[in-house]
C-alpha cells in the first residue's frame, strides 16, 4: 500500500524504541527485600511445630476491629498528661489543698514482665499477642500458660498497632484487667470470642508448613504418575 508503507522496526540501538517488558526477576533488589522474600519462602517450606503454627493464624482486620475498640476506651495517659497532672496536684498541695490523685485508673497493662504476672496471678481478663514479634521466643510460651490459667488471649496482626494503644512505638503483649460497668458486656462477648477462637481451637495448634513450591509440586506429580504406570505394567504380568 503506498499510503502505508511498510516501517520494519529496527531494535537495535539508537533504532525503535524497546518494547515494555516486565524485567523484575533481573533486578537485583535489596539484601533487606530478598531477606525478607527468602524468610517467607523458607517459612512456608519448613515444617512448622504446632505451637509456632498458631502464630500464623492471627485475627483478621474485621475480626480484630472490635478487639482494638474495646482497648483504645482504656489507652494509658501519654508523658505530657502525666506530668500535667503531677502539676496540678503539686499546686494544690502548695495551696494547702490534699492533693489526692483520686481513684486509681482502669487501663491497658503491657510488657511481657508485667501481663505474665497479671496471668499467672488470673487478674488478667483478657490478653493481646502480636504475631510478628522477633523473635518469637519472646511470646511463644505465653498462650499455653493462658491456656493453663484459664484466661482468654487472641493474637493480632501487628505489634505496631498494640504500640499505639499503650503510647509506644511497639509492644509484644496487652493486657486489659478490669472495664468499667457499660463494657462489661462487650468485654463478656470478645471474652467468648477469644476462647472459641484460640483457647479452645485445636485445629490451629497442629503442625503446619510444608508446602512445597511449583516446581516440586510438578516434579512429585510427574514422578507419581511414572509410578502408576510402572505399577500398573507389573499388575499385567
Amino acid at each position: 500500500n503506498p499510503l502505508n508503507p511498510p516501517r520494519p522496526k529496527n531494535l537495535r540501538i539508537g533504532g525503535t524504541v524497546q518494547p515494555v517488558r516486565d524485567v523484575g526477576r533481573f533486578v537485583k533488589w535489596p539484601r533487606y527485600v530478598r531477606v525478607q522474600r527468602q524468610k517467607k519462602v523458607l517459612l512456608n517450606r519448613l515444617k512448622v511445630p504446632g505451637t509456632l503454627n498458631e502464630f500464623r493464624h492471627p485475627l483478621d482486620r474485621a475480626e480484630a476491629v472490635p478487639f482494638f475498640k474495646l482497648f483504645a476506651k482504656y489507652m494509658p495517659e501519654t508523658k505530657e498528661a502525666k506530668a500535667e497532672r503531677l502539676a496540678g496536684q503539686a499546686g494544690e498541695r502548695a495551696a494547702g489543698g490534699t492533693g489526692a490523685s483520686g481513684a486509681k485508673p482502669t487501663v491497658l497493662k503491657f510488657g511481657i514482665n508485667h501481663v505474665t504476672t497479671l496471668v499467672e496471678q488470673q487478674k488478667a481478663k483478657l490478653v493481646a499477642i502480636a504475631c510478628d514479634v522477633d523473635p518469637i521466643e519472646i511470646v511463644i510460651w505465653l498462650p499455653m500458660l493462658c491456656r493453663t490459667m484459664n484466661v482468654p488471649y487472641v493474637i493480632v496482626n501487628n505489634k505496631g498497632r498494640l504500640g499505639a494503644l499503650v503510647n509506644m512505638k511497639k509492644t509484644a503483649v496487652v493486657a486489659i484487667t478490669d472495664v468499667q460497668g457499660g463494657d462489661q458486656g462487650a468485654l463478656g462477648k470478645l471474652t467468648e470470642t477469644a476462647i472459641a477462637r484460640f483457647n479452645d481451637n485445636v485445629e490451629i495448634r497442629k503442625r503446619g508448613g510444608g508446602v512445597m513450591g511449583m516446581k516440586t509440586n510438578i516434579k512429585l506429580a510427574k514422578r507419581a504418575k511414572a509410578l502408576a504406570i510402572e505399577e500398573a505394567k507389573k499388575r499385567m504380568y
